[in-house]
């Protein structure tokens, strides 16, 4: 077994292995499509899932131009209804007037590339390149958290690497670069992480590292699960690899800040690099 030569670093494939090795293997390599639920009841599961893809897709009809009237009338769910209102009467203050919603990048790095799928990317060439991405965690992270995921340094990272256009062509200084999470149950409370080059050289390394070694184990049998069962509570893949105990009731979300909300989101992650 070996990694295909084509294949395309991200933040949630990154953010697997991290968590667990075993996952991405079984996920990214071995391709196993495992029917276990996230969370039980299942139903109520999907319906957060889907009621943040179409949260999504509200936002980014109104940023290609919209009514927002129009698309409220579309609105049938109380939820969705307040995230969307939420997103109206809050939105991320002070973004630049140049916005681009639902934009690809990716840059090469250790040998292969690394991609990054933005809910917008705002810019005032030369002065300030802002991300924004929308959240529907149903309990609002912490920043150090944050600041530990994947999503927070490759984002970033592409962006300075390969966010050219952005930047009337010319390379992007890191310091104008800056993410900006946007929590649509916590309207109030955005988390915003600025860059510089200092941070630049630290995540080239670090992220290089990570896919020098996955490439390197993906040939391994069996790479190893994490021993951390907490994860395992949120993953689909607990009774393949029969750690013993059910899923995670979708309350358990309520009860942990630092697997649920992360679990839940990545798999919005997964479904979701959305095509609109």
């Amino acid at each position: 077994m070996s990694l295909p030569a084509d294949f395309v670093f991200s933040q949630a494939s990154l953010q697997d292995y991290v968590d667990c090795p075993r996952r991405f293997q079984l996920r990214y390599l071995l391709r196993v499509a495992w029917p276990t639920p996230v969370a039980e009841p299942i139903r109520l599961a999907e319906e957060h899932l889907q009621k943040g893809a179409s949260f999504h897709r509200l936002v980014y009809q109104h940023l290609i131009g919209l009514p927002p009237e129009l698309l409220t009338t579309t609105i049938t769910d109380s939820q969705l209804r307040q995230w969307w209102e939420a997103y109206r009467q809050t939105p991320p203050p002070n973004l630049p007037a140049a916005i681009y919603p639902e934009i690809t990048l990716s840059a090469p790095l250790a040998g292969r590339r690394l991609a990054a799928k933005y809910d917008v990317i705002a810019a005032a060439p030369e002065s300030r390149l802002a991300i924004v991405d929308w959240k529907t965690n149903l309990r609002r992270p912490t920043r150090d958290w944050l600041e530990r995921r994947l999503q927070t340094r490759v984002y970033r990272y592409v962006l300075a690497a390969a966010g050219q256009r952005f930047n009337r062509g010319q390379q992007v200084p890191p310091e104008i670069v800056e993410m900006t999470y946007w929590f649509a149950n916590f309207p109030a409370q955005p988390e915003r992480f600025r860059y510089d080059a200092a941070a630049l050289a630290a995540d080239e390394g670090y992220l290089g590292d990570l896919i020098g070694e996955i490439i390197l184990r993906a040939a391994d049998e069996a790479l190893p699960m994490t021993d951390d069962t907490r994860r395992c509570r949120f993953c689909h893949y607990f009774s393949f690899c029969e750690r013993g105990f059910g899923p995670a009731d979708l309350t358990e979300l309520e009860e942990e800040p630092e697997e649920g909300p992360a679990e839940i989101e990545l798999d919005l992650d997964q479904i979701a690099e959305i095509e609109f």
